[in-house]
């Protein structure tokens, strides 16, 4: 069996879509790959919204928290997945080359909870599909 890739998926916050995205890239790609997130200027906590949007469909939220991005820039990673435009402009140059997509997704930061839950299938239709095409899956 050929090793676990990791995705990092980076946003400003890192409190709402990367939080998501990650907890979804685990569970739907669970032993293909390995998702950890972070953030160009990461919040305090994870988005009330988000945990709650992660929790209705039964996925665990335990060790989900905001990280800066510079903790993983020494870290093998293969590939980059921005959520939101504003990480992608100030996304940081990596030590050596690796592949990144850009996948736009509304923020739902501070909306009620359907927003969150429109979100995070949004970022389940389209990014686990995308991780899974582009890391060949």
């Amino acid at each position: 069996m050929s090793p676990t890739k990791t995705v990092l998926i980076l946003c400003t916050g890192n409190s709402c879509r990367s939080q998501m995205a990650e907890a979804l890239v685990n569970h739907d790609l669970a032993d293909k790959a390995r998702a950890v997130s972070a953030g160009t200027r990461p919040q305090p906590k994870v988005a009330d919204g988000a945990i709650a949007a992660l929790k209705q469909i039964g996925l665990a939220t335990d060790g989900l928290y905001p990280k800066d991005v510079e903790v993983f820039l020494d870290q093998d990673i293969d590939l980059v997945i921005t959520v939101c435009d504003n990480a992608k402009e100030t996304c940081p140059i990596f030590p050596k080359p690796v592949r990144s997509i850009h996948l736009p997704f509304h923020d739902p930061h501070g909306e009620p909870v359907e927003s969150f839950i429109a979100v995070r299938d949004a970022i389940r239709a389209r990014l686990v599909p995308a991780v899974k095409e582009a890391l060949g899956l």
